[in-house]
């Protein structure tokens, strides 16, 4: 989808030749400030006779109005226009936006937008009209493919969060791709594939990525790793992504992304009801995969590392089982008492192996517990640090990007129930505080490294009718390097020319999501999600 950024008046985005013109409207316009032009006249009209209120999400449909050139008409209540409200007015449009018909739609801020609302707005357009087809051929993608984003007046500050807003959308809809895909056209080969083709399709020197398979990591002594993996005969990678846009001085931020492709469980097999959403449970190395693809369109001046422990969990007869006790590659042993805990794990591995690139912070993202849903449902992430400053970093970088967060505790006394007879740890805690263990389980492996676990079980995908991956986290980790690199600011002198969503970068986007070839049930285990 090919968005851009315009000045525009009332007036002229009443002749503005479109399909679809949508008209923001806060409750800032009352009727007598709207003024005369035609779409003033008419918004204040409606008011006036009832027909349309300004709350959050009204809508008035009309259509070929006199005076408006657009063939579709739609009147928008944003409330009071704040980010939230544009985002929730603009998500029940999808309807509207992917109608037969509708190629070119012209979006109106009749009120004077901060940019977080317009960068709203263009992350709410570009989810509206996301459609998954790999896998479903008669699915009908959106036939809109160029979305004009009007303002008063087009300010630095709203410029350049507008060109994050695209890149942020590219990268979520990267992330929603992979994590939507089966589990047999998204196995750890595929997906290594897939980052592969994402380098290649960037063309930058910015950007590397090195493959690791099954001998490599037995070199390395990923023993936690090999165990989750042996089960299956999908052979595991562990995805090494770099982006380098500072000096080779500049300490890295570590993203790393649980990437278990498909979780039955193991041994310790899940419950059959809403097992096949297990194949969200690599919504962590999607997000990575996301943020990467971003950081590629925006080129910003941040050294970035995104590491991808990526395999499946399955059952067979060679399968790790519980009581097994495995040596991780930090040395720490590890007695295995539920094979469905899988997720810290390969994390565990991953996080050891991050320490050798000296990161200023390392973030990991996982589907890890179902306890993490139960206390926050689908809304906020929980955010685990015992660094003060990258926590309040992060929540910062969330509540930016409308994907928040909340902290949870992280004290030594959770640390407890992990302790093993048998080797320097257990792998669960029991059901108590289950996300909080499993935290505690994963701070073992980064030393003295600032760290953050995100455990995005309840929000990495959603479930019933609305099926499907959100993208989540790759808004907040995207903000979040941002802003250590100086802000948004900074990354524009590499952005799209005038606020353009270009046909080249279109299709490198296209590129990386076509490479070559119970839920609340499971709530009970150690490890729901992972």
């Amino acid at each position: 989808m090919d968005f851009e950024l315009k000045a525009l008046s009332a007036a002229a985005a009443a002749r503005e030749k479109c399909d679809l013109l949508l008209v923001l409207v806060s409750e800032q316009a009352a009727p007598g400030t709207l003024g005369s032009d035609a779409i003033g006249a008419l918004v204040a009209h409606a008011v006036k006779q009832g027909d349309f209120a300004l709350s959050a999400g009204k809508q008035l449909p009309l259509y070929q109005v006199p005076a408006i050139a657009a063939r579709r008409v739609l009147l928008l209540g944003t409330g009071a226009g704040s980010a939230k409200d544009v985002r929730n007015a603009l998500a029940g449009c999808a309807g509207v936006l992917k109608a037969e018909g509708v190629a070119r739609a012209v979006v109106s801020f009749a009120f004077d937008a901060e940019a977080a609302a317009v960068s709203a707005a263009v992350q709410a357009i570009a989810d509206a009209c996301y459609v998954y087809t790999h896998t479903k051929p008669q699915a009908k993608p959106a036939k809109l493919r160029k979305v004009v984003i009007g303002v008063a007046a087009r300010t630095a500050a709203i410029a350049s969060g507008f060109n994050v807003a695209v890149a942020q959308a590219e990268g979520v809809a990267t992330a929603r791709e992979w994590a939507n895909r089966p589990a047999n056209h998204a196995t750890p080969t595929l997906l290594a594939d897939a980052a592969k083709a994402m380098v290649a399709a960037a063309r930058s020197t910015r950007l590397s990525c090195k493959i690791h398979g099954p001998a490599e990591v037995a070199k390395l002594g990923m023993g936690a790793f090999m165990a989750v993996a042996q089960g299956s005969r999908e052979p595991l990678r562990l995805i090494e992504l770099h982006y380098n846009g500072a000096a080779r001085n500049v300490a890295p931020i570590v993203l790393v992304g649980k990437g278990i492709t498909f979780d039955t469980g193991g041994i310790s097999l899940k419950p059959a009801a809403e097992m096949d959403e297990m194949k969200f449970d690599m919504g962590g190395a999607a997000s990575v995969l996301g943020v990467f693809q971003s950081l590629a369109r925006l080129q910003p001046d941040i050294n970035v590392v995104g590491l991808i422990p990526a395999c499946e969990n399955m059952p067979d007869g060679g399968a790790v089982k519980p009581g097994d006790v495995v040596t991780s590659m930090s040395g720490q042993t590890i007695e295995i008492l539920n094979t469905d805990a899988e997720g810290r794990l390969v994390l565990s591995d991953a996080l050891t192996y991050a320490a050798r690139f000296k990161p200023a912070a390392l973030v990991d993202m996982a589907t890890l517990t179902g306890a993490c849903v139960v206390a926050l449902g689908g809304l906020r992430s929980g955010l685990f640090s015992a660094h003060d400053e990258l926590a309040q970093a992060l929540q910062k970088a969330g509540d930016a990007a409308l994907d928040p967060c909340w902290r949870m505790p992280l004290d030594d006394e959770y640390a407890e129930g992990l302790k093993s007879n048998f080797a320097d740890m257990g792998n669960v805690a029991g059901r108590a505080g289950g996300a909080v263990t499993a935290a505690k389980f994963l701070q073992k492996f980064v030393g003295d490294i600032p760290w953050a676990h995100l455990d995005i079980a309840g929000t990495a995908w959603k479930s019933g009718a609305a099926k499907g991956a959100t993208g989540r986290p790759v808004g907040l980790l995207l903000h979040y390097l941002l802003a250590r690199q100086g802000g948004a600011d900074a990354s524009r002198k590499a952005a799209a020319p005038a606020g353009k969503l270009n046909g080249k970068a279109a299709k490198s986007s296209k590129a990386v999501t076509k490479p070559r070839s119970s839920r609340r049930a499971a709530a009970a285990t150690a490890e729901a999600k992972a």
